[in-house]
């Protein structure tokens, strides 16, 4: 794409977003007693966790250009007050508040009938730290603190595998990729997915900064370390040596005795690697755990293959020479099997920019203008995922939500701090 191509599909995204933006502010409805932000097209006036996450990412760096200072930041911090509102005893979040007609939100209404299910995905600390830091305010969520451990506390009573010490998803239900082949179909508390435990990475650090604002020096530590030890077993279970990727891994994995038959020498691996390349296996950029060594062998070897993941318009949610590969429109699970998604394109290129690849993040820039500004011009409107090779809209109209991130990977690239700096302790 030449720099006039570029500039006008920029120009055309700016305006498009900005003339869009205010529609995913909602005012309090139903369960939502506070003020949040949706997706949009399908998903309107539902909160989700990771959804309302990089929407209030996207959002807030819109702040003072094409939207108003502080027009976002209450509609950000409602959705934190709603999720805490609906935080069980037991520390419990749901990982979505919808309207309905049941006294109580569908997933909490589940949960009380004894159905085991995932909880709000680790973006809750990351998404008050990115809050507080734009506005240069944390005393607002400091009440939270007592939630805060209790939800840390929820996680590792129910989600946390001892023998490996990583985190498992419960079943498949609403895992953010919603069929990725390492977890969908499997059986329940199996997959310790690189997807949780790396973005859990993350919410470790973005914890022990919150703790170090508030003054709880104690506890930041212990969250620094939690974030060490779990950063440690993704080396030593999650990341391939040979194919030099990062894999989720099952943990199902035990000696199976029947009377005298496997008695000698039992399984003595904590875990084993699910082969199954998809764009998770570049979270660990994201969060930092990645080696310099490592983000050099997942930029050369896999972003970079043509076969794989380097597409026309980003990085393929799944390798293009994957046996699931496919591109079917479905909605319920979504489609993670290939298709491009907005955040796919951006969480990599975050990445590669903090590891000092610029060049081969600028390329995924540059190839999500294009894919945005082309079906700005032929539809009027973005939609939820893409076909890698055509670049062609697959599905939901109307999507915004992550979307937006383009004009993010624009303005990092001219030299604007990314928002990502507010989320992390790095004093390691």
């Amino acid at each position: 794409m030449n720099t006039n191509s570029y500039e006008r599909h920029v120009h055309l995204l700016r305006n498009f977003i900005a003339e869009q933006a205010e529609g995913c502010l909602k005012e309090p409805a139903h369960y939502l007693k506070y003020p949040f932000i949706d997706p949009g097209s399908v998903y309107s006036a539902n909160l989700w966790d990771w959804d309302s996450f990089w929407s209030a990412y996207a959002l807030l760096n819109l702040e003072g250009s094409l939207l108003p200072v502080g027009a976002v930041t209450p509609y950000a911090k409602g959705n934190i007050h709603n999720f805490f509102d609906h935080q069980q005893e037991d520390g419990y979040i749901p990982m979505m508040i919808e309207k309905g007609k049941t006294e109580e939100p569908y997933l909490i209404c589940k949960r009380k009938e004894g159905f085991k299910l995932n909880m709000h995905k680790p973006f809750l600390s990351q998404h008050i730290a990115l809050v507080s830091g734009h506005c240069g305010d944390y005393e607002w969520a400091r009440p939270y603190i007592e939630g805060l451990e209790k939800y840390f506390g929820c996680y590792d009573r129910d989600y946390y595998n001892e023998n490996c010490k990583l985190y498992v998803w419960a079943d498949d239900i609403m895992i953010g990729m919603d069929n990725d082949p390492a977890t969908f179909g499997r059986p329940k508390y199996s997959t310790a997915n690189i997807y949780l435990n790396a973005f859990m990475v993350s919410e470790l650090k973005a914890m022990a900064l919150l703790c170090g604002k508030w003054g709880f020096m104690g506890r930041r530590e212990h969250y620094l370390e939690k974030a060490k030890t779990l950063e440690l077993a993704i080396q030593e279970e999650c990341w391939d040596p040979r194919d030099k990727f990062f894999y989720s891994v099952d943990v199902d994995i035990s000696t199976r005795r029947f009377d005298w038959f496997h008695t000698g020498l039992g399984v003595f691996w904590k875990t084993l690697p699910i082969k199954i390349r998809a764009w998770s296996g570049f979270i660990p950029l994201w969060s930092g755990t990645a080696t310099r060594e490592q983000s050099a062998y997942l930029s050369a070897l896999h972003l970079a293959d043509k076969n794989t993941f380097n597409s026309p318009y980003g990085v393929a949610s799944l390798a293009m020479d994957e046996k699931m590969y496919n591109i079917s429109a479905t909605n319920n699970p979504s489609n993670w099997l290939g298709p491009i998604w907005g955040i796919v394109n951006y969480v990599t290129f975050r990445g590669l920019m903090d590891y000092g690849f610029k060049t081969e993040a600028e390329e995924i820039a540059r190839k999500t203008v294009l894919l945005f500004g082309s079906d700005l011009e032929k539809s009027g409107t973005l939609h939820e995922y893409y076909d890698p090779s055509s670049g062609l809209a697959v599905m939901n109209g109307g999507f915004l939500n992550w979307n937006m991130l383009v004009l993010n990977m624009v303005d990092e690239l001219a030299g604007r701090p990314a928002l990502a700096s507010y989320l992390r302790e790095r004093d390691y």
